[in-house]
């Protein structure tokens, strides 16, 4: 059992703390979720089952992976956990808030770096002033403040890679689901990407991240494959 030393008193069962508070011991589960994409019209209707049954467990202060296959539905299983596509059947709890980071950049063309911080920071519902902390330190972590006021269509992929990053990071959210996160990253931003997770596991947060495949397997927790609509935890 944690003991709560800031009060006296012993936590709930199933929390850890993160400093003065307490947090549940898993921040997103996900149990027999299913998901079949269908496609054209009668009498030619075709279905392709994706997910078949996935179970994941996030838990506070871990960093997961999810590898598998192009095709295998690894991004479609990510976009059911963060609620942007609806799944047929199965559970699933979150706890905290939300950070996401799509394969694909969603961005646009024609605001800068500064803009995009400040769209993003206004639909979270950040005051100004700490749009404006997190935005600087952002920009001296993932070292792309050189970019500020340029637009995205002037961006290189990398730095692309980079803003979408840290939009996922802007608000500090408690659970981070990161979609191929670091391509196009060269190696010292690979390394300060890691350096980014493992600060964030250590305050107690929780990393899912996709990836086609798991080169630095310690860096990780726990993995999951998926196999055939279903995950396998190695």
């Amino acid at each position: 059992m944690t003991t709560d030393t800031d009060r006296g008193r012993p936590a709930p069962p199933g929390t850890v703390l993160d400093g003065s508070r307490q947090l549940p011991a898993t921040l997103l589960e996900a149990r027999g979720v299913t998901k079949t994409y269908r496609a054209g019209l009668w009498p030619r209707r075709r279905t392709l089952p994706v997910l078949r049954g996935a179970d994941l467990t996030l838990p506070a202060g871990e960093i997961v992976g999810l590898v598998g296959e192009n095709g295998a539905g690894k991004s479609t299983l990510m976009k059911v956990l963060v609620g942007s596509i609806p799944r047929d059947s199965g559970d699933i709890h979150r706890a905290g808030s939300l950070g996401y980071c799509p394969q694909d950049p969603v961005l646009y063309e024609r605001l800068t770096c500064d803009e995009h911080f400040e769209l993003f920071g206004h639909a979270y519902g950040m005051q100004a002033a700490a749009v404006e902390d997190a935005r600087a330190q952002l920009y001296d972590t993932l070292s792309f403040g050189e970019w500020a006021r340029t637009r995205v269509e002037e961006l290189s992929g990398g730095t692309r890679s980079k803003l979408n990053l840290g939009l996922a990071l802007l608000a500090d959210p408690m659970v981070l689901l990161l979609d191929e996160p670091y391509a196009g990253f060269d190696w010292d931003t690979y390394q300060r990407f890691w350096e980014l997770a493992g600060a964030r596991r250590a305050q107690g947060r929780g990393v899912l991240i996709i990836s086609h495949f798991i080169a630095d397997d310690d860096r990780f927790d726990r993995v999951y494959d998926l196999r055939d609509g279903r995950t396998v935890r190695r």
